[in-house]
């Protein structure tokens, strides 16, 4: 299964980018050209992960700054979570 990604409005105004199957290199560029598109305060956009299975280092990376920036992560595994953290902490190469 390649990714999906599903917008969501809620009626509070709150877009909710639901993400389900693998994240790897090309779903990486789409989810950063939806996420820049949305034109929403910064706290007002979030991305669901339940549904995600597989995510490359890539997207790891780029979740990372997705949260940095503001845009909440919800229903992350804790995997990619975990990997996330490392991330951050380490720094992993380009």
């Amino acid at each position: 299964m390649t990714c999906k990604i599903d917008r969501l409005l809620t009626p509070d105004g709150f877009v909710v980018l639901r993400v389900s199957g693998r994240i790897d290199r090309a779903s990486v560029e789409v989810l950063q050209e939806l996420t820049a598109n949305e034109e929403t305060a910064k706290g007002s956009l979030a991305l669901d992960l339940t549904q995600v299975t597989v995510v490359s280092l890539e997207a790891v990376r780029a979740l990372t700054v997705a949260e940095a920036n503001g845009i909440e992560l919800r229903n992350c595994p804790p995997y990619i979570r975990e990997w996330i953290s490392c991330v951050r902490e380490r720094g992993l190469p380009e």
